[in-house]
């Protein structure tokens, strides 16, 4: 006799009541202009998906994020592709994802093209402002961009108020920890203006600052400073940009930041709002444990998530361009460029195997296990998409399995 198994919610949550939701998607600002050029996202069987959204809600992703820059058009270089996103191009994407019951984090880069560590230039239209007027305009832009944000029913659920801010914002009298002209005040001005017009339109959002881990013991430094020094900047999420060729191993970024983290702000939540591994070609010039493979990627990520789920304070896992697809692809007649890291194989469509792994970062989550049948009395395991994957749960990688109608932990 063959029946199938229904795994009902209660049964599946193996977590606390107190434990918080989890956050699972990625920055995925890049995807209209995939399915403008008419990539194909199939699922593991070859099955072109028409809806690209709900597939990954299918698999476990309840939340995505998309970047933000003043005017990617003004004239200034970039020096990668990808810096197409305007505000109109925001409102239709976040209104997309709200539509789809997803959350919604905006991330401002507050430049006209990339911020990160090493670079943060002012909009071309700021510049020449004194810090006065800085904080000012940030402050207006933040609010403006919020409000038209909200009135397209594009609300952002989570706001980071600048991208990977280690060093500071609005170069150079925004500049910090030995950069511009090194001032956490002029910072810390710019920082609360913008954070003060997030709580004036988006009252329920929850602030992210966005930091990364080129230097571990500065990151840590930044919000140790953040809460000693300017304990009026309120947020709520330390949001980390993390990648092992980078930024060392997945036991470094446990012991030399997650549990400082939570040693220094127990009240903050913790996510990692960028993280990849190549599947083929590297990232970045470092030397990592995983290999450039499809396997080496699954197995990234799979010990990632063992990690972070160890760690309740960990509330929100983010892969960095997962939508990268196809050849050959062009937006306003520019190629864009490859990233190593993408979820998706550019030749077949296919995910890789680490796009179905990073559903284990939900224990909460269920998925297609309704569809899985299996003999009366069988001890058989399987994955949470339905996968038979044998009957020797300890020959597996670690993870969360099904066996015995109920979810194990690897």
């Amino acid at each position: 006799m063959r029946r199938i198994i229904v795994i009902t919610v209660c049964a599946l949550i193996a977590i606390g009541a107190k434990a918080q939701e989890k956050y699972l998607g990625g920055d995925i600002s890049m995807l209209p202009v995939y399915e403008q050029n008419k990539v194909a996202y199939k699922d593991k069987t070859g099955t072109t998906q028409s809806d690209v959204l709900q597939f990954f809600g299918n698999n476990g992703w309840n939340a995505e994020r998309v970047r933000l820059f003043v005017d990617p058009y003004s004239g200034v270089e970039h020096d990668a592709t990808g810096v197409y996103q305007t505000l109109d191009y925001v409102k239709a994407l976040g209104k997309r994802i709200k539509d789809h019951g997803q959350k919604f984090m905006l991330d401002f880069h507050y430049s006209d093209t990339w911020t990160d560590p090493g670079k943060h230039s002012l909009p071309k239209s700021w510049e020449g402002l004194t810090v006065e007027q800085l904080k000012t305009k940030i402050y207006e832009y933040t609010k403006e961009c919020l409000t038209e944000l909200k009135e397209a029913g594009a609300t952002p659920d989570f706001i980071q108020p600048g991208n990977e801010i280690t060093t500071g914002m609005l170069w150079p009298t925004g500049g910090i920890n030995g950069h511009g002209d090194n001032s956490w005040a002029n910072f810390a001005g710019y920082l609360g203006q913008a954070i003060k017009a997030c709580k004036e339109v988006c009252p329920e959002a929850k602030i992210v600052i966005h930091t990364e881990l080129h230097n571990a013991g500065l990151a840590v430094n930044f919000y140790a400073m953040l809460k000693t020094s300017y304990p009026s900047i309120q947020y709520d999420v330390m949001g980390l940009s993390y990648y092992p060729r980078f930024h060392g191993t997945v036991a470094d970024l446990e012991q030399n930041v997650i549990k400082k983290l939570e040693a220094l702000n127990s009240d903050k939540e913790i996510m990692i709002v960028e993280t990849g591994h190549g599947y083929k070609w590297a990232i970045g010039t470092g030397t990592t444990e995983y290999d450039l493979s499809e396997a080496g990627q699954q197995k990234f990520t799979s010990e990632l998530i063992t990690m972070l789920n160890k760690h309740e304070s960990v509330t929100g896992l983010f892969w960095w361009y997962p939508e990268d697809n196809g050849k050959n692809v062009k937006y306003n007649n520019e190629y864009i460029s490859w990233w190593n890291g993408a979820l998706f194989d550019h030749d077949t469509g296919k995910p890789y195997a680490a796009f179905y792994e990073l559903m284990n970062f939900r224990p909460d989550f269920v998925t297609g296990i309704e569809s899985v049948t299996k003999e009366s009395g069988n001890t058989s395991v399987y994955s949470l998409d339905g996968q038979l994957m044998g009957n020797d749960l300890q020959a597996l990688q670690k993870g969360i399995y099904i066996k015995n109608n109920k979810k194990v932990v690897r």
